[in-house]
């Protein structure tokens, strides 16, 4: 019943997204991209899918800075009347550069709380909240921005992991390749994204369309699965909500 009601309030706030007059985009990659949105700006972000579902927000409370808080609501056995659980997600990220033409740079992010993917199995429920986590998302546009690489190094170090209940550490890494082959407004997007380490986790790919009719609103379609397994997250659709700047410090 509890997932019933979350599902249902997600599909009524995704409704009002889609009837204001307001900047959107699309999140439900893995990867990350430099860019901090600018100051006071807060981002309403919600993702459905067949594996699991995320509502986030976003605000920009100071200049070149994002604070963040998500959850994860969980479907593990394609039946959306039981309750699979949740996580949830806190961190911050600050960009460090940006390029003369704002078409690349570099940020750092830190948090608490993990992506679904990059925890194994029952665990993502489990020990998503006992991880703390850093990584850089790297911007770099190539052929007269034509093709846009995003690439994503990282530790993490999670506590009370398993049935032994360890403290382990992983590399995390994620990669995102944007390529717009006709017009800065559709892009064929495709990502690559695991850990390695004492967690190390099968490597997972996401594929999708992305549609871009202005610089304020983007939605994106995308399939995601394990190259060596089952357990992908499958469909995904995910809608960014921008709000006026109010929100600063």
């Amino acid at each position: 019943m509890k997932l019933i009601l979350i599902n249902f309030m997600a599909v009524i706030m995704f409704c009002i997204v889609a009837l204001l007059n307001t900047p959107l985009q699309a999140q439900q990659y893995n990867s990350d991209n430099y860019l901090s949105k600018p100051h006071g700006m807060a981002t309403i972000i919600l993702t459905y899918g067949e594996r699991n579902s995320m509502f986030m927000n976003t605000f920009s409370l100071l200049p070149r800075w994002e604070f963040t808080v998500a959850a994860y609501i969980y479907n593990n056995d394609n039946d959306p009347k039981t309750d699979d659980g949740h996580s949830t997600s806190l961190y911050a990220k600050y960009m460090i550069y940006e390029n003369e033409s704002k078409t690349g740079g570099v940020a750092v992010k830190a948090g608490t709380g993990l992506d679904p993917g990059y925890l194994d199995g029952n665990e993502r429920v489990n020990d998503a909240f006992q991880t703390f986590w850093t990584n850089a998302p790297i911007t770099v546009a190539f052929f007269d921005n034509q093709i846009s690489w995003d690439i994503m190094p990282g530790a993490s170090m999670t506590r009370h992991y398993g049935d032994e209940d360890q403290t382990v550490w992983a590399f995390t890494y994620s990669t995102r390749l944007a390529w717009y082959p006709f017009n800065p407004e559709l892009s064929i997007v495709g990502e690559i994204y695991s850990s390695e380490g004492e967690l190390n986790v099968p490597v997972e790919y996401r594929a999708g369309l992305c549609w871009e009719p202005s610089q304020y609103s983007v939605f994106a379609l995308t399939y995601d699965d394990e190259f060596k397994g089952s357990n992908g997250a499958g469909w995904e659709f995910g809608v960014m909500l921008f709000t006026p700047p109010f929100a600063k410090l």
